[in-house]
């Protein structure tokens, strides 16, 4: 006698993937916590041989970096990333390519390692400076946000924390701290537009 019932092979697999992907489009509950907790460890070990590859090795730090990058990739352009998931491949594949070119391009971004010493300290001190100038504009437009969203900004952008600690600090999951830093960055951004804060204050 014959067994008819459905094995779970490829068909069912990549039948589970969509699933999971389009739970996390509806932004069902845990859906997007589901896919982190399953992926996490993927994109974690692709950011690392992807950047080790280009002669560029990374410390913990900034492989979580790396990772909440992919996954604010991701959901960037309202899930356009996600959305773009037609089932043609594994998710695991699919992930795989959008980890590979995001840790590729986030690298190309970065100074050359072999940059002349000079110019290296001359351009850390541009940039402190920068950050020094920029502080006290930063802080006055974190009114403008609600606790936590305030703490994740001077978090990262005035203690300079990285994902990895920031998760540790506040018990944010490492994938929805860069989702949540895009949304306080354009409100902010908002703010800083001309006659920002005065369509904020006729906002009801």
């Amino acid at each position: 006698m014959s067994d008819d019932s459905p094995a779970a092979g490829p068909s069912a697999l990549a039948e589970a993937d969509r699933r999971l992907v389009l739970a996390c489009l509806s932004r069902e509950p845990g859906a997007w916590e589901t896919l982190v907790d399953r992926f996490g460890g993927l994109l974690a070990h692709v950011a690392t041989r992807t950047a080790r590859q280009r002669g560029h090795p990374i410390g913990p730090a900034d492989r979580d970096d790396l990772v909440a990058d992919i996954l604010h990739e991701l959901l960037r352009n309202d899930d356009a990333a996600l959305r773009a998931f037609g089932g043609r491949a594994s998710l695991t594949t699919y992930l795989t390519v959008i980890a590979r070119r995001t840790t590729a391009r986030r690298l190309a971004a970065a100074p050359p390692a072999g940059r002349h010493h000079g110019a290296e300290s001359h351009a850390a001190a541009a940039d402190e400076a920068a950050r020094r100038a920029d502080r006290d504009h930063v802080e006055s437009l974190l009114a403008g946000l609600d606790d936590q969203e305030a703490r994740l900004v001077r978090l990262h952008h005035i203690e300079r924390r990285s994902y990895g600690e920031i998760s540790q600090l506040t018990g944010i999951p490492l994938g929805s701290i860069g989702p949540a830093l895009s949304r306080a960055r354009d409100k902010m951004r908002k703010r800083d537009e001309p006659d920002g804060d005065a369509r904020h204050a006729r906002a009801p």
